[in-house]
């Protein structure tokens, strides 16, 4: 009789995942829709005593659910740690703030002091950054010390919420003698630019306790990286800065380079994909052989760096004795470039600190295109966040974009082939094309992903096996994309596919395609492939067999 309650018991704690104060349901892949359907979640956090975490990861939670976990939440005036993330999968976006505001008033309610939030992977947009604004401004928040909103598709407005959400903290919490002193932040892929990432500079530079900086893939580029480098200076105990995958160019670079010589307790700089440049990367390498003497890891990967350049960075790593790790990866050395490099790292003795090669462009032709380029970048980059302010000014954020921003500019050609598809045109995007192709689509979005599928496919020739290839790899890889992206809904794709393929009336009155014997075949080979859901294939196959 004993040993049946002890495994009840451990049954029902593996269940729950109780462990020092914390509550956990993480994964569980409830679907919470009403008050009935908490009611043993809402029994057992009422009766944990000093409950100070809760984990609903991993489950989908309505406005009611949440207003019934609220409600118990109200007496846990020893709450410190929220783990929210990807709690709201295949919930409108309506429910969302409703249902934010609701646990947030309930923590405030019960007095509780957070160390943690982390709302990460809920693609909620502007208006959920609304939803914990009230939160955030409280006193619940004075003592946070970890924020994660990791692709949550904030945009420009979303992020000037938050910022002025933080400024406000930060001056109510001083004024009470115990200013906020976030450690971590973390708000990579969600399309801040320079706006969003401008307005978090300020937070970041009144606040000035920051030890990690997350933000890659926002589609930042000089403007909002020198904000970004102006503020780090002034937090001086920062130890990781990531922002890979955004568009320094020179500028940024060199700003940034400037900001790191007020850093000497940084650890990790991710600065991959970035577009750093020689001489972004040689202003880099001069700030790093001045100082930084607990630098373990250093990524300039995929920046357009040359030979010269590459090598400064080497020289300049040379007496880092915590260093781990250099990636030059992805660069534009060329072969013998590759080798020299390679020879003076093993020529210093760290050799084996020095990242794959594998992914090198070669040597760059014509360093004046480069710099026509980068004119021509910044120019489109400043007419897309003019572009992107007046859509929010519309009130038309609602269509959450959480498309990867590439770090270089991206070819002509994509655009060209995505608006007039032709095989001729498929076939020049060279060896890249998928990858080119996948930086293009937003795959958050199922109907764009839809239609880029089926001009992507319309192409395909039987009889040409390089054409042929050349869709299928593009579409696989477009694809897995999307079905990988939390926030991406596979039923509305197959609705969207459905619509445009004229099997499914759409009330916005969407005018279906040509159908090509192309786009049979790509759907054929798709719906084999492991990364499509069988359950959508069964949705397909329904509607296909009419």
């Amino acid at each position: 009789m004993a040993t049946d309650i002890v495994a009840q018991l451990a049954d029902s704690l593996a269940k729950t995942g109780v462990e020092d104060g914390e509550l956990s349901y993480k994964g569980q892949g409830r679907k919470l829709d009403d008050a009935q359907s908490v009611e043993e979640m809402v029994k057992e956090i009422q009766d944990f005593k000093d409950l100070q975490a809760l984990r609903l990861e991993g489950n989908t939670i309505g406005v009611a659910a949440a207003q019934a976990i609220a409600k118990a939440l109200e007496t846990k005036s020893k709450f410190e740690r929220c783990y929210w993330s990807d709690m709201f999968t295949g919930r409108l976006r309506p429910e969302i703030p409703p249902a934010l505001n609701s646990l947030g008033d309930a923590l405030m309610l019960a007095g509780a002091r957070l160390t943690v939030l982390d709302l990460s992977d809920n693609a909620f947009g502007p208006d959920g950054v609304k939803g914990i604004e009230r939160l955030l401004r409280s006193t619940a928040c004075y003592t946070l010390q970890e924020l994660r909103l990791n692709n949550c598709g904030m945009g420009i407005g979303g992020g000037k919420i938050l910022a002025a959400s933080l400024i406000q903290c930060h001056k109510k919490s001083s004024a009470e003698g115990a200013p906020l002193g976030l450690k971590v932040f973390v708000a990579g892929r969600n399309r801040l630019e320079n706006d969003g990432a401008t307005a978090l500079a300020q937070a970041f530079k009144l606040m000035g306790s920051l030890e990690e900086v997350h933000m890659p893939q926002n589609g930042i580029n000089h403007p909002g990286v020198t904000a970004l480098a102006t503020a780090m200076q002034n937090n001086a105990s920062l130890r990781i800065l990531n922002l890979n995958d955004n568009t320094f160019t020179e500028k940024g670079a060199i700003a940034m380079a400037q900001a790191l010589k007020h850093l000497r307790s940084i650890q990790v700089i991710n600065f991959g994909d970035c577009l750093v440049r020689p001489a972004g990367a040689i202003a880099i390498a001069e700030t790093v052989s001045e100082g930084l003497p607990i630098l373990k890891e250093l990524n300039l990967s995929f920046g357009e760096i040359t030979e010269e350049a590459a090598l400064a960075v080497a020289l300049a790593v040379k007496n880092r004795d915590q260093l781990e790790k250099l990636d030059l990866n992805g660069n534009c050395l060329g072969e013998d470039g590759c080798k020299a490099l390679k020879a003076c790292m093993e020529g210093m003795n760290i050799g084996e600190l020095l990242g794959s090669l594998s992914d090198d462009e070669g040597e760059l032709e014509d360093d004046d295109e480069d710099e026509d380029e980068e004119e021509d970048e910044d120019d489109v980059d400043d007419e897309e966040i003019e572009e992107e302010e007046e859509e929010e000014e519309d009130e038309e954020s609602s269509d959450i974009k959480l498309s990867t921003p590439a770090s270089a500019p991206r070819p002509p050609d994509v655009s060209s082939f995505l608006s007039f598809p032709s095989p001729d045109k498929l076939l020049k995007l060279g060896a890249k094309r998928a990858l080119l192709i996948e930086q293009q689509v937003d795959v958050s979005d199922a109907s764009k992903t839809a239609e880029a599928f089926l001009k992507i496919a319309s192409v395909y020739k039987e009889e040409n096996n390089d054409v042929k290839n050349a869709v299928l790899d593009s579409v696989d890889a477009l694809l897995k994309k999307a079905f990988s992206t939390p926030s991406f809904q596979g039923y509305n794709f197959v609705s969207s596919l459905l619509v445009l393929l004229g099997l499914l009336k759409s009330e916005d009155k969407v005018k279906p395609v040509l159908v090509v014997p192309g786009h049979l075949h790509a759907l054929e080979h798709v719906v084999r492939q492991d990364y499509f859901p069988k359950e959508n294939v069964a949705v397909l196959e329904a509607f296909m067999s009419r």
